[in-house]
């Protein structure tokens, strides 16, 4: 929360427009794509950039995002088995298993992104593309990973 002359506001309103949140939806969109298709997630990156009119710097990011998550599919997946094992991960909605491999990609050691703003960027997802229960969904699995990581750096 921000404090201003005419009350409190959400520090957040202005990060709707940066080109990571753009880059996020971008990147959720091409893995959606690449998952129930096969097409080649450049090829969907490129055709999904144009009809989004996406910055370079949002195409940037969301290449970024899916190239890494595409080669560490395996063990993202292996992730989301441990941390939700009674939803086989063929059985999971498309979209929240594309929210799942992109914030559990992004919650990673190394990530630039900072673990918290990771879940709830991937939250914001589940809720604008899910169904009613993928928000809770989504926080549930990548809680219950970060919980994991921080109790082994400890």
């Amino acid at each position: 929360m921000i404090e201003t002359p005419g009350g409190t506001r959400k520090a957040s309103r202005g990060r709707r427009n940066r080109p990571e949140r753009q880059g996020r939806v971008l990147a959720l969109q091409v893995l959606y794509e690449h998952d129930l298709t096969g097409h080649e997630w450049r090829s969907a990156l490129e055709a999904r950039a144009d009809e989004l009119h996406a910055s370079p710097d949002a195409v940037a990011f969301a290449e970024g995002c899916v190239e890494g998550v595409v080669s560490e599919q395996s063990q993202l997946d292996a992730l989301i088995r441990r941390h939700e094992p009674l939803w086989p991960i063929e059985q999971l909605a498309a979209v929240d298993r594309a929210v799942l491999r992109l914030g559990l990609f992004e919650l990673a050691d190394g990530s630039p992104t900072p673990p918290l703003v990771a879940i709830n960027e991937a939250v914001e997802l589940a809720k604008t593309f899910g169904s009613e229960g993928s928000a809770r969904f989504v926080n549930g699995v990548l809680g219950a990973s970060f919980n994991e990581r921080e109790q082994q750096n400890t």
